[in-house]
């Protein structure tokens, strides 16, 4: 069953672009709808869970309903706030994609449910990296997203803004906090192919560059870091290098 992608963006050349950011992060079949403003956005998640809902009463397949969602903030008869408020139970990852890195869009963007928060000027290869994240169940944030969320949380960070302050709870993990690490339990040892995925991490490969290395996919590189990632209990790129060194896979 493809998975469904609905893209919001008014601007043709920016739509297109993002297509091709979407269709290069995923290997899994895709089915890519379009939408150029809030209207034409609604009217296709209506028809989609139209659709879902005469599945569940035919019994014929599974409902289907969008799994992303790309939406831009502002669009010519509305806001894309508005979408993300109105879907917040809508089982799918919605991530923002815009122009602005500033605070009086970013957090209220995150209160209305984004699950990322990606800038559409970033470099086609930043975009796809970012979106495979949430194969890792992490958000996607662009560099210049994550770096602003960082100052606004340090000590003396903040700059007084209320809804600043209230942003963390969209993205607080749920992954409770590490105990001290130790070596992993014989059934969470790493598998030899996530061994040498993880070698090849340490080594600062990127995803696509361990896909072609290896002769495998992306979706399955992303596959393995995930499963590394839980074994070793660690939440990035620098964590499982770390531990790679010193288990002497560097």
């Amino acid at each position: 069953m493809p998975v469904k992608v609905l893209i919001v963006e008014d601007n043709p050349v920016a739509r297109s672009f993002l297509t091709k950011v979407v269709r290069e992060s995923f290997s899994d079949q895709l089915m890519i709808s379009e939408a150029s403003d809030l209207e034409t956005a609604r009217q296709r998640i209506s028809e989609s869970r139209e659709r879902s809902a005469s599945t569940e009463v035919s019994g014929n397949d599974q409902p289907n309903p969008f799994k992303l969602m790309m939406v831009d903030l502002e669009l010519p008869d509305g806001n894309g706030m508005e979408l993300l408020a109105e879907l917040s139970s809508y089982p799918a990852t919605k991530i923002v994609t815009t122009l602005y890195s500033d605070d009086e869009h970013l957090f209220p963007a995150l209160q209305c449910g984004a699950d990322g928060y990606l800038l559409k000027e970033d470099r086609f290869e930043v975009l796809v990296e970012e979106l495979q994240k949430i194969v890792r169940g992490q958000p996607p944030l662009s560099p210049a997203i994550a770096r602003r969320l960082l100052t606004h949380f340090r000590p003396g960070g903040a700059t007084g803004n209320p809804t600043a302050l209230s942003a963390p709870s969209a993205f607080q993990s749920s992954r409770p906090s590490a105990p001290d690490r130790q070596q992993p339990a014989e059934q969470d040892r790493l598998t030899p192919r996530e061994s040498e995925v993880l070698t090849y991490l340490s080594k600062g490969f990127t995803i696509k560059e361990i896909a072609n290395l290896m002769g495998i996919k992306w979706f399955t590189v992303n596959d393995h870091i995930k499963s590394i990632y839980k074994k070793l209990n660690v939440s990035s790129r620098a964590e499982a290098a770390l531990l790679a060194s010193k288990q002497g896979l560097g």
